[in-house]
């Protein structure tokens, strides 16, 4: 068997590429950057072949035309959840596999597995769905063996959604639309792993659209509820609930932010909710899919709870330690009085002119420390800030230490609560994301 996977980079291409290739089959992988992806590929190598394709460019029938095999299963894994510019849904969901199932037609391949969302139609209300909605439509039209699969909301130990859905988990407070009472109906990744290769294993006959989905509708509040049991938390989450409106106008401001999962498309989408009976996913797996309430094994719950309160901190440590420089600024500025900041000056031997300089040029660094803890990028704040900020709050301590031991009695603790802001930057050093090695050597085939 050559399975095909377009996409194969993403969240979902990565674990059913992985999935095929243990079980031994012939892949043909496609990434917008394939040496990047074989890089970071976790399955062997050996029988994996990659190419370059975006579906973002919708490449033609004719550019699939030549990678295609008759009796090749081809899965469509390629997708984005936002729009990064105007026309990229229509691209990526539709036209793009368009072309892909137009070649996949003519080469005739043995089946076509697209994977498409739960809420998928031509007529969505969502531009997300309604462009997945055309390319299933045009599937069942084809004259291919196909499977639709519509997965509702996938949960995965590594995925950005889960760890999303997690960081909501282990609030104490939840500030939800409607209170919550959204229904879905989250799947396990294992299960449609799964579900996908029961597919390509039975290669199916004529055309068929299945939702994977989890055994049973769950209001969105209480999936949280749920998934905060899982990671520990025995006291439940205090639930604000917030008015449509306003939660709609909040998703619009977020969507500014590229990094934002919430935009006015992905705000529709959760309050209109998604369920589908499992029954036809249920048997594919011949089995009844994992309940929500199993999602994170025990041996993982701890690991899973610190990062998500790392996920709600880190920006919020973040945030007030860019705080901190800046009010000292303000402070050493003008709302201090002068002449007793150049007293103190005095006393570690800075006087004048000098001391003018001094007071003013420190006041200006404190607030570049403070800006650039907000801008600077993860490469710039893990190579320069983090460390210089550390330096001068020990130049600092030891400096007033020398001159001024007394301040380490001072009920206020001006000395001491150094100590918490280096243990602060220190951690915030260590989390950032480590540089990638320019030397870094492919890895060979198995």
């Amino acid at each position: 068997m050559r399975v095909v996977i377009v996409g194969a980079s993403g969240f979902l291409g990565r674990a059913f590429a992985e999935a095929l290739a243990h079980r031994g089959a012939d892949l043909l992988c496609t990434a917008r950057d394939p040496g990047s992806a074989r890089a970071q590929a976790t399955w062997p190598q050996a029988h994996t072949q990659w190419i370059c394709a975006d579906l973002a460019q919708a490449p033609p029938a004719s550019f699939w035309a030549g990678h295609l095999r008759r009796g090749d299963i081809v899965i469509n894994a390629a997708g984005v959840l936002r729009e990064r510019h105007a026309g990229e849904f229509d691209a990526v969901h539709h036209r793009g596999p368009v072309q892909l199932f137009e070649a996949c037609a003519a080469a005739g391949v043995a089946l076509v597995i697209q994977v498409s969302a739960l809420g998928a139609a031509t007529d969505a209300a969502s531009g997300y769905h309604r462009s997945k909605g055309q390319a299933d439509h045009h599937l069942r039209q084809c004259r291919v063996a196909s499977a639709i699969v519509q997965p509702s909301l996938v949960w995965g130990d590594d995925g950005a959604s889960a760890g999303l859905f997690a960081a909501l988990a282990v609030m104490p407070l939840l500030v939800l639309p409607g209170g919550g009472r959204q229904q879905v109906q989250p799947v396990h990744l294992d299960d449609v792993v799964a579900g996908v290769l029961a597919l390509a294993e039975a290669q199916p006959v004529g055309s068929r659209t299945i939702a994977f989905v989890g055994p049973e509708p769950v209001s969105f509040r209480g999936y949280l509820a749920d998934l905060r049991v899982q990671l520990g938390h025995a006291r439940a989450a205090w639930v604000l609930p917030v008015p449509e409106g306003l939660f709609r106008f909040g998703a619009r401001l977020a969507g500014q932010f590229e990094a934002s999962f919430l935009d006015a498309d992905t705000a529709g989408m959760l309050l209109r909710g998604n369920t589908a009976p499992a029954d036809d996913f249920a048997h594919w797996l011949r089995r009844a899919p994992r309940s929500h309430r199993a999602f994170v094994p025990a041996h993982r719950a701890e690991a899973l709870r610190r990062a998500s309160w790392l996920a709600w901190m880190l920006p919020l440590l973040r945030a007030s330690v860019a705080l901190v420089w800046i009010w000292t600024f303000v402070v050493s500025i003008g709302l201090y009085p002068r002449d007793q900041s150049l007293a103190l000056l005095a006393r570690v031997g800075a006087s004048g002119a000098w001391a003018e300089l001094l007071l003013d040029g420190a006041a200006v660094f404190d607030l570049a420390l403070g800006i650039g803890t907000l801008a600077l990028p993860a490469a710039w704040r893990a190579r320069v800030l983090w460390p210089l900020q550390l330096a001068l709050i020990g130049f600092y301590t030891a400096a007033i230490s020398w001159a001024m031991p007394e301040f380490w009695l001072h009920p206020f603790g001006p000395l001491s609560k150094n100590l918490p802001m280096c243990a602060a930057i220190a951690l915030l050093w260590a989390m950032e994301p480590p540089p990638r090695s320019k030397g870094r050597a492919m890895p060979t085939p198995d």
